[in-house]
C-alpha cells in the first residue's frame, strides 16, 4: 500500500511541534499553578468542623452525597475574581505558564462545558466564564494557558472512580470517558486557543489502553499540547513526582515538582502555616538543578480573591528572579548527580551557577570539576572578578577549584557565583568526598546487584529503592576519599507523612573491612525543607575507621526484610525505601 506524502508532512509537523512546546516548557522553569472550585465555599470547614487535611477532598473524605455537594453552585458567586491580576501575579513572581483546575476530582467544571451543565456557567448565579478571562490576558501578558483536568477520579459522575458511597455499582469507565471526558477535553482545546498543556492527575483506575487514548486524543487536535506525567502509564511528556516532593539527586529527563504555599491546594480558612520566601527560592532552585520545572501553588477564596500571605510570598520570588532569572530560565541540571551541603548548581551552555543557599567560608573549595574555568564572578556584578585557582589532589588525582570569596557580598536566600569555563562542564561521577568531610552515597548513584543471579531489586527514577524483597539483593557505591579518618554511618530511609514507615528491617552495611549490622531504628530526621512531607529518618549503623585516600567501597544489604503492612498505601512501593548512605566525620 503506498503511504500518503501528506501524512508524513503532517505527522513531521505535530512531532515538531510538540519538540518546540517541550522546549518551551523546559526553558520556563517557573510556573502558577491554581487550584479554585466550590471547595472553596465551605473551605476546609463541614458542619461546623475544621477538617485537618487538604481542602479541595473535602467531599470525598466526608463522603457528601452528591445532591448535597452540588448545592455550593447556588453560591458561587466570585465577585472579586479579577484574570488580569492574577496574570500579572503570575508575571511579578517570574513565572511564565499557569496551570488551572478546569475540572477537579469533585467533577464540577470551572468553564462552560456545553457538553456537562455542572458547570461554573450553567449552574451557579455567577454565569461567567473564567477560563475565556485567562486566556484572554495570558496571550495579552505573554504567560502560557494550561489546565488542569482530573481524568480518572470524578466524584459527581456514576462511572467516575471513588464516588462508592453514591454509587456504589461497578464503575464503566468506557463510559465515563466517552461521556464525560473527551468531550469536555474537545472543549478545552478547542475554545481557549493554544493550551500549552492538559495536567492530568491521579490515575488510579484507568488502565494504560484508556491512558494511551487520552493522549492520542489531545495531541489530535493539538499536536504541541503537552501531556503531564499523571496521565499514568508513563505516557506523559514529562514526570512528576508527588505533591511536595523533592527527589534527592538530579533526575533524567524532564520533571516538575508541584508544590504548595503552605499544607492545602484549595483554599482553607485555618491553614496559616504559610512557608518563608527564603525556602521557596531554595526550592525553586533546586528544582532546576535537579533538571526539574517548579509548579507552585495558589488557592483563591470563594470570591476570587488571592490570599494576602500568597501575594507577598510570590511578589518576593519575583524579587529574586528579576535579578538572578539568567541562573533559572533556560538552564540544564548540575552537571552532578548529587546534592551539596552548600548549595545546588544550574548550567548554561559553558557557564556554571552556584548558588549558595548560605554564606560561604572566604576560601571555597569545589572538588570533581574537569572543565577549566576562564573566569568567575558574582551574577550581580559581573564586573568583579573572584580568583579561582585550580589543583589537583595528589593522592586521589582529584580535581579541585579554589575560590577566593573575599569580595563577594552574600544576600540571601540564594547568592550566585557563575564560572566561565572553556568548554561544557564536565565532571568525575560518582560520590565525591566534600570539603567538610561529608561522604554522601544517594540510592540513584548506586550499583544494584545480587549473590544470586538478577536482581529483583530497583532504583525508581526518582533515586528510591524498589521491590527489595529478597535478602541476597545489595546496593553498592565507589566514593572518593580525599580526607580518611573516623566515621559515623548513617543509613537514611523516606515515607510520605502518615503512611507506613520504612523502618523494622535489619541493614547490614560492609565497608573498610568492616561489617555494621542494625536495626533499621528512628534515631534522627534530617533537617530538609520538605521534611513536613517526606520525612527522611536517619539509622546511626555505627563507626568506621578509613587508613587512607582513594576509593571506598561500601555495600548495603538487608538482612532481615519485615512482611509489608497490612495497610497497602496510595502511591508508594511496600518495600523499604532507602534513600541514601551518609559517612559523618567524627
Amino acid at each position: 500500500m503506498a503511504i500518503d506524502p501528506s501524512t508524513i508532512r503532517q505527522s513531521t509537523r505535530a512531532t515538531a511541534a510538540a519538540a518546540a512546546a517541550l522546549a518551551r516548557w523546559r526553558a520556563a522553569r517557573f510556573g502558577l499553578f491554581i487550584h479554585w472550585g466550590l471547595y472553596a465555599i465551605p473551605a476546609g470547614v463541614w458542619r461546623g468542623k475544621r477538617v485537618p487535611y487538604i481542602g479541595e477532598w473535602l467531599m470525598f473524605r466526608e463522603k457528601i452525597p452528591v445532591s448535597t455537594y452540588s448545592k455550593l453552585a447556588a453560591r458561587f458567586h466570585p465577585r472579586r475574581f479579577d484574570a488580569a491580576k492574577i496574570v500579572r501575579l503570575a508575571r511579578e513572581a517570574g513565572q511564565r505558564y499557569l496551570v488551572i483546575t478546569a475540572k477537579h476530582h469533585d467533577g464540577f467544571a470551572m468553564y462552560d462545558s456545553p457538553s456537562n451543565p455542572y458547570n461554573v456557567v450553567a449552574a451557579t448565579p455567577w454565569k461567567h466564564d473564567p477560563m475565556r478571562d485567562l486566556a484572554r490576558e495570558c496571550k495579552k501578558q505573554g504567560v502560557t494557558l494550561c489546565f488542569y483536568y482530573s481524568q480518572d477520579l470524578d466524584w459527581h459522575h456514576p462511572d467516575g472512580a471513588w464516588n462508592t458511597w453514591d454509587y456504589p455499582q461497578k464503575k464503566n469507565t468506557d463510559r465515563y470517558l466517552k461521556e464525560k471526558v473527551y468531550p469536555q477535553l474537545r472543549e478545552l482545546l478547542t475554545q481557549y486557543g493554544p493550551v500549552g498543556l492538559i495536567w492530568f492527575d491521579t490515575p488510579l483506575t484507568i488502565s494504560r489502553a484508556q491512558s494511551a487514548a487520552i493522549r492520542r486524543f489531545v495531541k489530535k487536535i493539538q499536536p504541541g499540547c503537552l501531556v503531564s506525567g499523571r496521565i499514568g502509564h508513563g505516557l506523559g511528556d514529562y514526570g512528576i513526582p508527588r505533591d511536595n516532593q523533592m527527589p534527592p539527586g538530579r533526575l533524567a529527563g524532564d520533571w516538575e515538582v508541584c508544590a504548595t504555599l503552605n499544607h492545602t491546594w484549595g483554599y482553607k480558612t485555618h491553614d496559616h502555616d504559610w512557608k518563608p520566601v527564603d525556602n521557596l527560592v531554595r526550592t525553586l532552585v533546586e528544582s532546576a538543578s535537579k533538571n526539574a520545572n517548579y509548579l507552585l501553588n495558589i488557592g483563591p477564596k470563594a470570591d476570587g480573591s488571592v490570599p494576602a500571605p500568597s501575594v507577598t510570598r510570590l511578589r518576593g520570588i519575583g524579587r529574586w528572579l528579576k535579578a538572578n532569572g539568567a541562573s533559572i530560565y533556560g538552564t540544564e541540571p548540575s552537571p552532578f548527580a548529587h546534592e551539596f551541603p552548600w548549595g545546588r548548581m544550574t548550567t548554561k551552555g559553558r557557564t556554571l551557577y552556584l548558588h549558595f543557599f548560605s554564606k560561604p567560608a572566604r576560601h571555597f573549595e569545589l572538588r570533581g570539576l574537569r572543565t577549566r574555568v576562564l573566569r568567575a564572578s558574582p551574577l550581580l556584578t559581573p564586573r568583579t572578578a573572584l580568583p579561582a585557582v585550580p589543583s589537583i589532589d595528589a593522592a586521589t588525582g582529584m580535581p579541585r577549584l579554589q575560590l577566593d570569596l573575599t569580595r563577594l557580598r552574600y544576600q540571601g536566600p540564594v547568592t550566585v557565583v557563575a564560572l566561565q569555563l572553556a568548554g561544557a562542564p564536565a565532571v568525575v561521577p560518582g560520590p565525591i568526598q566534600e570539603p567538610d568531610g561529608l561522604v554522601s552515597l544517594l540510592t540513584a548513584e548506586a550499583r544494584v546487584g545480587s549473590d544470586q543471579g538478577q536482581p529483583e531489586l530497583g532504583i525508581t527514577p526518582l533515586g528510591f529503592t524498589t521491590r527489595w524483597r529478597r535478602k541476597s539483593d545489595w546496593l553498592e557505591w565507589d566514593a572518593t576519599l580525599l580526607a580518611p579518618g573516623e566515621f559515623h554511618i548513617e543509613l537514611i530511609t523516606t515515607h510520605q507523612h502518615l503512611e507506613p514507615w520504612s523502618g523494622g528491617h535489619t541493614a547490614r552495611i560492609e565497608v573498610a573491612g568492616r561489617s555494621l549490622r542494625k536495626k533499621i531504628t528512628r534515631d534522627g530526621e534530617l533537617d530538609y525543607i520538605q521534611k513536613a512531607y517526606f520525612p527522611r529518618v536517619i539509622t546511626r549503623m555505627g563507626r568506621i575507621a578509613v587508613a587512607g585516600p582513594g576509593t571506598l567501597k561500601l555495600r548495603l544489604r538487608l538482612d532481615k526484610i519485615l512482611p509489608p503492612p497490612k495497610e497497602k498505601p496510595l502511591w508508594d512501593d511496600l518495600s523499604p525505601l532507602i534513600v541514601q548512605v551518609r559517612l559523618q566525620p567524627v
